[in-house]
């Protein structure tokens, strides 16, 4: 996220994030969920040609979007073996990613 947008969430949360949010240039902080059309686009690219070289390749993510509802969804959806988050969004992980695996959704109206 940080190396697609250019700005790192340090720099910019404190500094001008909200008035991004405020004027609708994102809807939500690419940082607390995923953002499918850029980001995740990117996502999808690297598990397609990741796995055309290795099929047996392990593809995660690690992060506060490991932690995102809507973000493990998508990440069930790209084909990723497995999210990584801080201790304290681990219980929310879990749920969704055997939610996403049940389902089979993307979680896009998750929200």
């Amino acid at each position: 996220t940080q190396t697609t947008w250019g700005f790192s969430r340090d720099d910019v949360e404190a500094a001008f994030f909200s008035a991004y949010l405020d004027k609708g240039v994102f809807k939500v902080s690419p940082f607390e969920t995923i953002d499918r059309d850029g980001v995740g686009r990117l996502v999808e690219i690297a598990v397609a040609e990741g796995r055309a070289a290795r099929p047996d390749l392990k593809i995660g993510v690690c992060g506060e979007h490991g932690g995102d509802p809507e973000s493990v969804h998508f990440f069930h959806t790209a084909g990723l073996d497995y999210v990584s988050c801080s201790p304290f969004r681990v219980p929310v992980a879990r749920l969704e990613a055997g939610r996403a695996a049940l389902t089979g959704t993307d979680g896009s109206d998750s929200r």
